[in-house]
């Protein structure tokens, strides 16, 4: 027997109308002979969902007794007892209850795919685990119920339910998708129009990328290497070269022109370290590309033509863009063949845009450098060891001269001269090669002692000397040359991992790239000058204190720098520093040896990194200074829907019952009179005390709360507190230890604080559990612990409660407006005191008031 299929129905969020359409496909498949069952289906009260259920076979539920609370969960043996062709399972991402055989539901599913059973299946796209956290973002809802993406993926079939924001949002209106209770707190909060349009996009998006995910395993396993154009893909080849942004812009404007378009830049890096781009260009580029929306790549190879058309064929790119050679025609000539024909030849149905650019034709054909890349001290040792080794070797081979050894001591000879090559380049080892032609004929070659070339083969020998020389200094040359390119490619690579680690390591960006590019360079001194003069940071390799001057650094490292016109004695650093610009913002200013042009490139990188710092700084202290302003916002949104919803109720009522009473066409009774008073005096009561609690937060969010402090004795608050909230006795233990100091409070807000934490807790503990009231002393401070047993608050919400205007959960509108617990907080920090918030041991919350004791002479 085979493993099912797995059919998932994914919405963008609840109510769009997965469960209707899993049993409305459940009817169908019934309607033509399979055998289907309802495994789960949660209705939520909908009617219209519960009446696709007719005609369908739904498997009892298990039944699972949880602290006292009956739970039904899916019955999994009951579904493997009966085995179905298809079982409809909804919520695949819920948690079950304790007491199952697993915890999630789309365990239980993977059991019966297990079996061979086809389940269709429903989710929302907040249940994902990659996206819980992008969905707290747009929603500022924390899901706890998620499920891994790699099951989702593993599903054979995934569809998409789609309804408009607008038209959810009609639904949730006409009270198809919540209960009337619940309605406006939803609309006002996860269903806003802005969310549902985000979490649409959201659905979207995640099941393209699946779909082409599934279209490029396709293409791997059956070997299909030609483009199919299901959505435009455009490739910028990117050499580092000032052409970069203008390829960068073109290749953007052609994805543009097409819906859904993808942008790639791709550097090819050359193996042996020999064709290196600039750094401070290649960066900028790449910090370009994510502007403009792209993905950046960098792949490894020599071949560079072909580096290209094999990442647009792997990539399914439609069209690649190239740069105009910056070579000549002189340069194309002697070098041949350029990297766009090849591309061009190679591309096959890949279109190809070769785009121009002020660079093009620029890079003229030069020579290479006559100096060589050997340093001067192989150089000398090379000259040492020829000019030495030459006579000793005369003197070893004259002890054992003999006509038949003339051989041996050509290649003696010839061995000296390899390893001058070897040690010394070129130079040394023409100079050996002279050197040891001129003995072999002086010493070694009738007639003796005289330099006379008097046979063509004697010539030809000397000639020989110098050829074997010239290319074993070649070779020994491009060996120092790729030595020294690998080493200071490896040199950079290190630098650049050092600044990223600084930063990744927590380091402030800005200050660890000033501090690596004065180590890196071995400079004196660096300091980074704002666009305004101000000192923004500066480090230096000694330890003296800064000079004061008229702009003080706003930042500076242990190490300081001295001011620039105040060079002190042994100190390699002139009065004139080198200033490389870091954009529009600053400028990085260095003291020290000049740099030579190879150590610039690494500079501009690093200063390529500072710009983006400074900009991401200025980011940050802008987000920072728009955080009241939003706050501020937030907290006028959530008063004008206070104002519009809350406030309006009770005057409503207060309102109908007054016009009531003042009416001449009503007759009424006596009971029928004070009810109506009774009604009214309810309402503005309750209107008052909503005035009150809105009055009193904006005090305490300006900092303007009057707090009269004087000892106070908790037992006295206590009773005044029960007696306001009305409650029955034993509705509330309480737990006061003995001789408990008086605290440092304002007693009348001190009871408040009892009040609204006392009436949270009744509100949400469990029925069977009545909330704790604990008083109790340490030190110096006195606690007061509230304790209920309700479901608790997940960790991420425990400081979001605190907050004005903020309900846990979709509660009725009898509640209040969310003011209780930001008015707690207020008034206990403006005596002094904390309140904080414990998971009850169990199950619940508790809160906890820490107050300060009375001095014993009182308070003044």
């Amino acid at each position: 027997m085979g493993r099912g299929k797995l059919r998932v129905l994914l919405g963008a969020a609840p109510g769009v109308g997965k469960t209707y359409t899993m049993l409305e496909e459940g009817r169908r498949l019934v309607g033509e002979g399979k055998d289907v069952v309802v495994a789960v289906v949660e209705t939520h009260d909908r009617a219209a969902t519960a009446g696709m259920l007719e005609g369908l076979e739904v498997v009892p539920r298990r039944t699972i007794d949880h602290r006292g609370v009956e739970l039904t969960e899916l019955d999994l043996d009951g579904v493997l007892a009966r085995h179905p062709q298809i079982a409809l399972v909804d919520e695949l991402a819920h948690t079950n209850a304790p007491g199952t055989q697993h915890e999630k539901r789309w365990q239980d599913v993977d059991d019966l795919l297990d079996a061979g059973i086809t389940v269709f299946t429903t989710v929302n796209i907040q249940h994902i685990e990659s996206l819980n956290d992008v969905v707290e973002q747009i929603t500022g809802v924390v899901q706890r119920e998620t499920i891994p993406d790699a099951v989702l993926r593993a599903a054979d079939q995934i569809e998409v339910v789609d309804l408009t924001p607008q038209s959810l949002r009609d639904r949730l209106s006409e009270g198809l998708v919540y209960p009337a209770a619940r309605i406006d707190a939803a609309l006002s909060n996860y269903f806003r129009l802005g969310n549902l349009t985000a979490l649409r996009e959201l659905a979207l998006l995640w099941l393209a990328d699946e779909v082409d995910t599934a279209l490029q395993a396709y293409r791997a396993e059956h070997g299909i290497d030609s483009k199919w154009e299901a959505r435009e893909r455009v490739v910028v080849a990117l050499t580092g070269g000032p052409e970069g942004e203008t390829l960068l812009r073109r290749g953007a404007r052609i994805a543009a022109r097409s819906a859904g378009g993808e942008l790639l830049a791709l550097h090819v890096v050359s193996q042996d370290g020999l064709r290196e781009p600039h750094p401070g260009a290649l960066a900028a580029q790449q910090a370009l590309v994510d502007k403009l929306g792209g993905s950046y790549h960098q792949v490894v190879g020599d071949d560079v033509p072909h580096a290209l058309v094999d990442f647009a064929r792997a990539s399914n790119a439609t069209q690649l863009v190239i740069g105009v050679s910056r070579r000549t025609r002189l340069t194309a000539f002697l070098t041949g063949q350029g990297v766009g024909a090849t591309v061009i030849r190679e591309s096959g149905d890949i279109d190809v845009h070769i785009v121009t650019h002020s660079a093009a034709g620029t890079h003229p054909f030069v020579l290479p450098r006559a100096r060589g890349s050997l340093s001067w001290r192989r150089l000398v040792i090379g000259f040492v060891f020829a000019f030495f080794a030459g006579p000793l070797l005369t003197w070893f081979l004259w002890s054992f001269r003999s006509p038949d050894a003339l051989t041996a001591e050509v290649l003696s000879f010839q061995l000296i001269t390899v390893v001058a090559a070897l040690i010394g380049g070129i130079w040394p080892a023409l100079f050996a090669a002279v050197l040891s032609g001129v003995t072999l004929d002086f010493v070694f070659v009738q007639p003796y002692y005289t330099i006379t070339i008097a046979r063509p083969l004697h010539l030809a020998a000397l000639l020989l000397y110098v050829v074997i020389a010239a290319l074993v200094s070649f070779l020994v040359d491009q060996a120092a040359r790729r030595t020294r390119a690998a080493r200071r490619s490896a040199a950079e690579s290190e630098v650049l991992a050092t600044v990223a680690g600084s930063v990744i390591r927590g380091d402030d960006a800005v200050e660890a790239l000033v501090v690596r590019a004065r180590e890196a360079f071995g400079l004196d001194a660096a300091r980074l000058v704002a666009s305004d003069g101000t000192v923004l940071f500066e480090v230096s390799a000694t330890r003296r204190p800064p000079v004061a001057s008229a702009t003080p650094p706003v930042a500076s490292a242990t190490l300081s720098v001295d001011s620039p016109e105040q060079p002190v004695k042994g100190d390699r650093r002139g009065p004139a520093p080198m200033a490389e610009p870091v954009g529009e913002r600053a400028t990085l200013e260095l003291y020290g040896p000049s740099l030579e042009s190879s150590d610039r490139r690494i500079l501009a990188a690093i200063v390529t990194q500072l710009d983006a710092a400074l900009e991401h700084r200025d980011l940050a202290d802008t987000a920072e200074a728009l955080k009241p302003l939003a706050e501020t916002d937030r907290v006028r949104s959530a008063l004008l829907a206070a104002v519009g919803h809350d406030l309006r109720r009770p005057l409503a009522a207060a309102t109908a019952a007054v016009s009531s009473l003042r009416s001449p066409r009503i007759r009424l009774s006596e009971s029928d009179r004070d009810e109506l008073l009774a009604t009214a005096q309810t309402g503005l009561e309750n209107l008052g005390a909503l005035v009150t609690n809105l009055l009193d937060v904006s005090r305490v969010q300006a900092g303007v709360l009057a707090v009269n402090l004087q000892p106070v004795d908790v037992d006295d608050v206590l009773p005044s507190a029960l007696e306001e909230l009305g409650v029955a006795p034993g509705a509330v233990v309480l737990d006061v230890a003995e001789a408990v100091p008086a605290v440092s409070a304002d007693p009348v807000l001190l009871q408040r604080v009892v009040v609204n934490l006392l009436a949270n807790a009744l509100r949400f503990t469990a029925p069977d559990a009545p909330p704790r009231l604990a008083v109790s002393a340490f030190g110096d401070d006195v606690q007061l612990r509230i304790v209920d047993a309700g479901p608790g608050v997940p960790d991420e919400r425990k400081d979001a409660i605190f907050q004005p205007f903020q309900r846990e959960g979709d509660t009725d509108n009898t509640t209040g407006i969310g003011l209780g617990l930001a008015l707690s907080r207020g008034f206990v920090e403006g005596m002094g005191g904390t309140l904080t918030v414990e998971d009850t041991p169990g199950g619940g919350l508790t809160m906890v008031v820490t107050l300060h004791t009375a001095p014993a002479g009182g308070i003044r």
